[in-house]
This record gives C-alpha cells, sequence and structure tokens, in this order.
C-alpha cells in the first residue's frame, strides 16, 4: 500500500506560491466554477484567468497546468467525502457498526458529490481514468480509515488478530470498490448499491469474527 506522504508528494510540487495565498484559493473557487458550467475538458487557463482578470501567465505562479488546477478541485471534492467517512470512525459506535455504516456513508456521500454536481462528477472521473494522484490519495485515505476501524475492533475484542492489519484493510477497501469509483456508482440505482453494501458488510464481519 502506497504511503500517504508519497503519494501527496506529486501534488504538493504540481502547485506554486503559497498555498495559503488568496489568489490561490480565488483561482480554485473560479475553476470549480467553470468545471461545473462547462466541463474540465472545455475550461482553460485563459478561461480561469479572463474571469478572475488576471492574465493566464500569472495562473501558472500558483499552478503549474490544468490539469495541477484539476487536482486541487479534484482533492477538495474527494474530501468531502473522507471527513464523512472520518467522522463515523471518530464516533462512539462499535467498530461492526462502523463497518456496517461506512460503505453506505461512502454511497450517499458519493451520489450526492458526483451526481448532484455532474460535471464534478466528470472530473472525478478524469483523476481515476488518468491515475491522478487526488484520486490515489483518495484511496489511500479510505484505506487508512478502515485501518483504524480495524484497530478498533481488535482493541474491543470483536476482530480476529491473526491476519495483517494491512491486508484486511487493503482487502475491505478493494471489496468496496463498486461504493468508491464514480464510474460504479452511476451503473446502479441507490437501493442496489445498499442491498449490496449491506451484503459485503455481512461478509466482511463473519470474516473478522475472533
Amino acid at each position: 500500500m502506497p504511503a500517504p506522504v508519497k503519494a501527496n508528494k506529486k501534488v504538493v510540487e504540481s502547485q506554486r506560491g503559497p498555498t495559503d495565498h488568496a489568489r490561490r484559493e480565488q483561482i480554485l473557487g473560479v475553476a470549480a466554477e467553470h468545471f461545473r458550467n462547462f466541463g474540465y475538458q472545455k475550461t482553460s487557463i485563459s478561461d480561469i484567468g479572463r474571469a478572475i482578470g488576471i492574465s493566464h501567465a500569472y495562473v501558472y505562479r500558483f499552478f503549474d497546468s490544468k490539469q495541477a488546477i484539476g487536482e486541487a478541485v479534484c482533492a477538495q471534492t474527494l474530501t468531502r467525502i473522507t471527513l464523512a467517512v472520518e467522522r463515523l470512525v471518530d464516533s462512539a459506535i462499535s467498530a461492526s457498526d462502523k463497518i456496517r455504516k461506512a460503505p453506505l456513508i461512502l454511497i450517499e456521500e458519493g451520489l450526492a458529490v458526483f451526481f448532484q454536481d455532474r460535471k464534478l462528477h466528470d472530473i472525478v472521473e478524469e483523476a481515476v481514468k488518468e491515475h491522478w494522484c487526488s484520486a490515489s490519495n483518495h484511496s489511500v485515505t479510505i484505506e487508512s480509515l478502515i485501518f483504524r476501524i480495524v484497530a478498533q475492533g481488535r482493541e474491543s475484542g470483536e476482530f480476529e488478530r491473526k491476519t495483517s492489519a494491512d491486508e484486511i484493510s487493503h482487502s475491505i477497501r478493494v471489496a468496496w470498490t463498486p461504493f468508491i469509483h464514480p464510474a460504479l456508482l452511476a451503473q446502479r440505482s441507490q437501493e442496489e448499491l445498499r442491498d449490496d453494501a449491506r451484503i459485503v458488510s455481512s461478509m466482511i464481519l463473519r470474516s473478522l469474527a475472533p
């Protein structure tokens, strides 16, 4: 499993200028709006700069390419999902209930992010297809949250302790792929996804029983 720090490194290297600069946030806000209205492919660096009233060359002071901007917008979009799962992980319910609820949250948040705003779905799908760091980082983050649930379950005595926690976390993340991947989310109804999530959760919990 790739380390989160390594996965993040490419994103950081593709951004120029101070990351907390107000202008950078303005560029991201305008870019996200353009991606929503016109789509990622039809938006250019010049379009973004023109909307703000700056030159495309000035945009390059903060991002070295349109993909770098897309990476940042995609990361912001995916953060909504990971934060919802993180709140579940930090909650007081049992680890077993977290395994049951986490894929349902992934489905609910994923559908809300990707399909209430179809253009943002397109950029996330582009990120997955082109193996952007933002998409890779998202998978790494989800897997790290699963690892925390597994650790909690072992501490409470709910889960077995023989199998490698890394192997378990990776296997669960792979099993949850239909509830994470934007293209797979688009293929079925929410009801079908939720039914599958319950079946997968039951299988996972049986395999984790001490």
